[in-house]
C-alpha cells in the first residue's frame, strides 16, 4: 500500500512538471486572428489594462519577403498586479508585463495563448503570492474566454 501510494506521488509529480515545461495555456478561438486579437485588446481596455503594444508577425515576416501565417502578440498589464508579483520575485519582471499569442496554426486553427501563471510561479520560485497568482489566473481565463467565445 505505501508503495502504490509512493508511485502515484511520484507520477502525479511527475505530471505537473510536464505540463509546467510547456508553460503556456492555450484556448481555442471561434474568431480569425485578427479578430480574437481585436477582441481580446477591448476586453483588456474594458477591464482597466494597459495594452502597450499590439505586434502583427505575418506583417513583418512579409516585410523581408518572407510568409506567416496570422500571427499576432498583445502585450498588456497593470502595476497593481504586476508590482506586487515583482515584489515577491524581481525576476518575474523578465515576464511582464503580460502577453497574448493570437495565431493561426497549419491546420487552419486559430489559438490565444498566454503564459500560464502556475509556471511563473515555478520558473522564478515566487512565495507568498498565492492570492494574487489566482487573481491573475482567473483574469486571464476570463480575458481569454471572452476573447475567443462564438
Amino acid at each position: 500500500m505505501r508503495t502504490s501510494l509512493v508511485l502515484i506521488g511520484s507520477l502525479l509529480a511527475a505530471s505537473r512538471l510536464a505540463s509546467a515545461a510547456d508553460g503556456l495555456i492555450s484556448v481555442a478561438s471561434s474568431h480569425s486572428v485578427k479578430d480574437t486579437a481585436d477582441r481580446l485588446e477591448n476586453v483588456l481596455k474594458k477591464k482597466g489594462m494597459k495594452v502597450f503594444l499590439r505586434i502583427d508577425h505575418a506583417a513583418g515576416a512579409a516585410s523581408v519577403g518572407r510568409q506567416l501565417r496570422p500571427t499576432e502578440l498583445i502585450v498588456f498589464g497593470n502595476p497593481k498586479v504586476g508590482a506586487p508579483l515583482m515584489q515577491c520575485a524581481q525576476s518575474v519582471a523578465i515576464d511582464l508585463p503580460q502577453k497574448a499569442l493570437i495565431r493561426k496554426d497549419e491546420n487552419g486553427k486559430v489559438w490565444l495563448s498566454y503564459n500560464d501563471p502556475a509556471y511563473l510561479q515555478q520558473r522564478h520560485h515566487i512565495q507568498g503570492c498565492e492570492q494574487v497568482l489566482s487573481k491573475v489566473s482567473g483574469a486571464l481565463a476570463n480575458f481569454a474566454k471572452a476573447a475567443t467565445r462564438p
